[in-house]
């Protein structure tokens, strides 16, 4: 209703849905999914993920997997996401099928445009509210030095817009609009709502068979496709044997030894490597005593280590058969890799 307009979704859905069904006490957590550890998520007997990005999907999944090995306790996930008229409905049960890691191919990649396009030859709306987002925010600090982009502050969006604006029309290019701005900002997807409803629907009825046994549950994913008629096809997909998170190998990367840790951290955050993380931090072990060779998510300790960015493994003292221990804020356990360096 409109009383609910400024409020948060949580806390809307659950005052409608507890006024509306009797004898009901849903609450409602206005928090990131990562501000809660394992003992939150160990009260439930299944999480049914709605969640907006890939990121999340990751952590989650991983959350519950590290359960699972931890503990033994088996929590099914439930995920279902939409785009526009696409969507997807999964089971996963930790450990013993697929888990979104091991599926990680099956999104497509980031859209992401050239830094050189977007400085210098400049073609659409998006490359103006880019070019304000990632050159003119980091050379004006509009909002003070170290403010990040906040996609949900007006304040900053205003800007935003205003700023790709002024440089279209520099270009002579149409179409920067607030809610485009908005979108490319948060990289926002429209939503359709009847497939959000028919994903909704597959999920609960997949959680519906699961706690009462009144069926077979999905083994393991659901597609649907309202671009062209209604399509659904199911199948089941298999575990990645070298999975980051459910496998619990060690991971062999092979380099040179004239490499940097640039090129290795590089390769980690690379799509196509098979990593795909955001903010890693590397340690290992050099003559018996741990040693930290970069730290990407603390600004004091990534300055001090930057250097080693530079660095060859050689110099580092991470030789062939070195294990590097990496963390990252999007998987809830570390990753190992073994050093491969050839000749």
């Amino acid at each position: 209703t409109t009383d609910d307009i400024g409020k948060p979704k949580a806390e809307a859905a659950v005052n409608a849905i507890n006024g509306r069904i009797l004898g009901l006490n849903y609450v409602a957590h206005y928090k990131k999914i990562q501000d809660f550890d394992d003992s939150f998520y160990r009260q439930f007997n299944m999480v049914i993920c709605g969640l907006d990005s890939v990121s999340a999907r990751r952590w989650m999944n991983s959350m519950l997997v590290n359960i699972a090995h931890q503990t033994g306790d088996i929590i099914p996930m439930v995920d279902g996401g939409t785009e526009a008229f696409k969507g997807h409905c999964r089971v996963m049960l930790p450990t013993h099928t697929a888990c979104v890691e091991c599926n990680m191919d099956l999104y497509p990649p980031q859209r992401n445009f050239p830094l050189c396009t977007i400085a210098n030859t400049p073609r659409l709306p998006e490359h103006c509210v880019e070019y304000a987002k990632i050159v003119l925010w980091e050379r004006e600090h509009p909002f003070g030095e170290g403010v990040a982009v906040d996609g949900d502050n007006p304040d900053h969006i205003t800007w935003l817009y205003k700023t790709a604006t002024e440089r279209a029309k520099s270009y002579d290019i149409q179409g920067v609009t607030y809610r485009l701005t908005q979108g490319v900002t948060k990289r926002i997807i429209p939503a359709v709502a009847s497939t959000n409803a028919t994903i909704a629907a597959a999920c609960v009825t997949e959680c519906l068979k699961m706690a009462t046994s009144s069926y077979l549950y999905l083994d393991n994913y659901l597609m649907f496709n309202n671009v062209d008629g209604v399509y659904t096809f199911a199948f089941k997909s298999e575990k990645k044997e070298n999975c980051l998170v459910c496998s619990r190998e060690t991971h062999d990367v092979t380099l040179k030894g004239t490499d940097t840790l640039g090129v290795l951290l590089n390769h980690l955050q690379d799509e196509t490597a098979g990593f795909n993380l955001q903010k890693p931090t590397l340690t290992t072990v050099v003559r018996g005593s741990p040693k930290t060779l970069y730290v990407s998510n603390l600004a004091q300790l990534e300055a001090q280590l930057r250097p080693n960015l530079e660095r060859t493994l050689t110099e580092l003292e991470v030789g062939s058969g070195a294990e590097v221990v990496v963390t990252d804020p999007g998987l809830k356990m570390p990753v190992t890799l073994r050093i491969v360096l050839e000749d």
